[in-house]
């Protein structure tokens, strides 16, 4: 099995798919992970409007024909009317991982009292991890990363910490990442040794 990762980004945006703007939630992912994984990782994206039927068969493309072990998507999780990201994601799913959600409105709330008008979920379609981010990429870092500690305050754990582990579970590729940026969370049982590099 390889040990790549692929990860399907979405970003669902009636004016950004149509070419009103410029999308800015899919390169701040691939930023992202540019800077935070150290293992293998490829992606697949996709930019398209909030139609709930269009983000559900583009959800089940992802997952089903072109196997992602990860689908994360961006926008279309407030309580607007067009925001159907939740719904949709919620109809292809098996099961719902619901503390994604909680702790990507917990981080947020650090920052907006608006955080909690955000409806994203978490949920596993077959050996899919699919989440819900938020839109903006600074919105996107810190739900990814969480918040360092200070001033005798305890870290907020970003949620991209349990991810990993998660694919593990559902038969993923084993993923690491850079501590300096998000420090992946295993029971010490679940963790392989560090791959010495050829000199």
């Amino acid at each position: 099995m390889s040990d790549e990762l692929l990860i399907g980004l979405v970003s669902i945006s009636d004016r950004a798919s149509s070419g009103v703007y410029q999308d800015q939630g899919i390169p701040a992912l691939q930023e992202w992970f540019g800077q935070a994984l150290s293992s293998p990782w490829r992606t697949e994206t996709r930019l398209i409007p909030d139609e709930q039927a269009v983000i559900e068969a583009t959800l089940v493309e992802l997952c089903d024909q072109v196997g992602c072990h990860l689908v994360l998507t961006t926008g279309g999780t407030g309580p607007a009317p067009r925001d159907l990201t939740p719904e949709a994601t919620l109809a292809v799913a098996d099961r719902v991982m619901p503390g994604f959600g909680e702790q990507m409105r917990q981080i947020s709330l650090n920052f907006v009292p608006t955080a909690i008008l955000s409806r994203q979920v978490g949920v596993i379609r077959g050996r899919t991890l699919i989440l819900n981010l938020p839109g903006q990429p600074k919105s996107i870092r810190e739900t990814l990363e969480g918040l360092r500690g200070g001033e005798g305050r305890p870290p907020v754990h970003g949620i991209f910490a349990a991810v990993p582990y998660c694919l593990d579970l559902i038969g993923g590729p084993y993923v690491t990442t850079r501590d300096e940026v998000v420090k992946a969370f295993r029971p010490k049982s679940a963790q392989r040794p560090p791959v010495s590099k050829p000199e």
